[in-house]
């Protein structure tokens, strides 16, 4: 007999006397126990909290996910919460981080929150399970556990007009000279939602006069947090015209800059072919830095976080509040996780912290 049709037989009154009088009565109870679960079940159908809902419209709202990269990039809501008799409260408190970490998980609950936006998303790739060895499934069954809903925009961020390559271009203001802005890779206008024309991967920048290497390097060091250091390539200028086999690199004179092109991360694939004389994004390959200074130009390299977790609290914070106190939530908190960092420091070798010294 299919399920379908013993539950349909249980629902009917005569045949269900007729069925108990010629069961068991283990069975007889089974079969109660069964209704009044399913019953339960379906009059408290999980559901998802009004805040959460209205922290993805808004996120939705600033950077629609048709902008993401979708060919390769895992935007959206990527872990839901629920609203029931038996999950934890829901606090309308955001916590926003760069990058899902088992201490920002912790920091999450600490501060009460109920969704984490991440910049990067914490699941890339289908889970064909979900144990305590894997330190991003651990990340999803501890936020399971203290009902914790996870949202992720990525490249939907970069892609953005006013989005965070944008806001990397605007860093180059400040120079007493005019800029004029493209996008290095712009979306096709028939995939672009309503609002959102000139959205795209990459900015492209001419100065209007050139500027000196080194004021560009301060600019985006102090903006990006007071970066103490940062990574340069430079080209080397061939000789080959003179009788000298010999090449000198760029550091030996001064480097002025008349174009840039930014990327947030690990901009090289969007900014590979640019014509721009310097390349800024978070991180890059040798040997595509050593490519680009064959062609001449010169790369910033910040760290792949680093080119990304300001915005979060210059940009992304404001924006977030004020969409959601706009949609009823006066009592919203949005915080920027403490915990987040860049995975990597810089060791002077020859002052290494207490603990490292031999």
């Amino acid at each position: 007999m299919s399920f379908t049709l013993a539950s349909s037989i249980l629902k009917t009154p005569r045949l269900l006397s007729a069925v108990r009088s010629s069961l068991n009565p283990t069975l007889v109870s089974a079969t109660h126990h069964y209704s009044f679960i399913r019953s339960y079940t379906m009059a408290s159908a999980l559901t998802s909290p009004v805040f959460t809902q209205k922290v993805v419209k808004a996120m939705r709202s600033l950077y629609p996910e048709e902008l993401a990269e979708r060919s390769w990039d895992n935007v959206g809501l990527l872990q839901e919460n629920i609203e029931s008799n038996f999950s934890a409260r829901v606090h309308p408190v955001v916590l926003l981080t760069n990058d899902l970490t088992i201490q920002v998980a912790e920091e999450a609950i600490q501060k009460k929150a109920s969704v984490i936006v991440t910049y990067h998303p914490f699941i890339f790739r289908g889970l064909k399970s979900v144990t305590l060895s894997d330190p991003h499934q651990r990340i999803l069954l501890l936020l399971a556990q203290h009902n914790i809903a996870v949202y992720s925009p990525h490249t939907a961020i970069d892609a953005a007009p006013g989005g965070m390559n944008d806001w990397l271009a605007d860093m180059l203001d400040g120079h007493n000279v005019t800029t004029r802005r493209s996008v290095v890779k712009p979306i096709p206008a028939a995939n672009l939602p309503e609002g959102f024309g000139g959205a795209g991967y990459g900015r492209h920048v001419e100065l209007g006069q050139a500027v000196n290497l080194g004021r560009i390097v301060e600019a985006y060091a102090a903006q990006l947090g007071g970066l103490r250091h940062v990574m340069v390539a430079l080209p080397k200028v061939s000789s080959s015209s003179s009788s000298s086999s010999s090449s000198s690199s760029a550091k030996d004179e001064t480097v002025y800059i008349r174009s840039v092109a930014v990327c947030a991360g690990s901009g090289y694939d969007v900014l590979a072919n640019t014509s721009a004389d310097l390349i800024v994004t978070g991180e890059m390959t040798h040997h595509s830095a050593l490519r680009l200074t064959m062609l001449g130009k010169c790369v910033l390299m910040v760290f792949h976080s680093n080119s990304e977790r300001k915005f979060l609290s210059k940009i992304l914070q404001p924006q977030l509040l004020d969409a959601l106190r706009k949609d009823g939530e006066q009592k919203a908190e949005v915080l920027v996780s403490e915990e987040d960092s860049d995975p990597f420091q810089i060791w002077d070798v020859s002052n290494m912290p207490k603990w490292a010294q031999p």
